[in-house]
């Protein structure tokens, strides 16, 4: 009984925006600089990214709801610039850079948790070790 009332008790949750790595791509020159001033219009996605004992979710991802994650489905975490997002855009300090997730249903997504605008902090290091802490018990 306990072992079901747990699983749905949240060890972790924040607010994130996030992109697939599909649509950073396709991001035209323009929505790279409004990047430099919003992080907001490269990062189309809203929600809450929720850390359940076991499961990983991403509330709201589309239309169709919440994004759901076992650990098999999650190939790799790590918080790092790519070609996709840079250190241009993610701001000179490298404080921005990106969470991503590699997963198996979707291919790699790119979150900022808790994103401060003015400040240009994020979680995202909290997460990454989170994540892989998550990823390493036994479930």
């Amino acid at each position: 009984m306990t072992g079901m009332a747990t699983q749905n008790t949240a060890t972790a949750q924040a607010p994130y925006i996030g992109a697939t790595t599909d649509e950073l791509a396709r991001k035209s020159s323009g929505d790279q600089v409004a990047g430099m001033l919003t992080q907001k219009a490269l990062f189309r996605r809203r929600g809450e990214i929720v850390l359940y004992p076991d499961r990983l979710v991403l509330s709201a991802w589309n239309d169709a709801g919440d994004l759901t994650f076992r650990r098999t489905d999650i190939r790799s975490v790590e918080t790092r610039f790519t070609e996709h997002y840079g250190r241009f855009v993610g701001g000179l300090l490298g404080a921005c850079k990106p969470l991503v997730i590699d997963t198996a249903p979707v291919g790699e997504i790119y979150l900022l948790v808790n994103r401060k605008e003015i400040m240009e902090t994020t979680d995202d290091k909290k997460w990454e070790k989170l994540i892989k802490a998550w990823l390493a018990e036994q479930g």
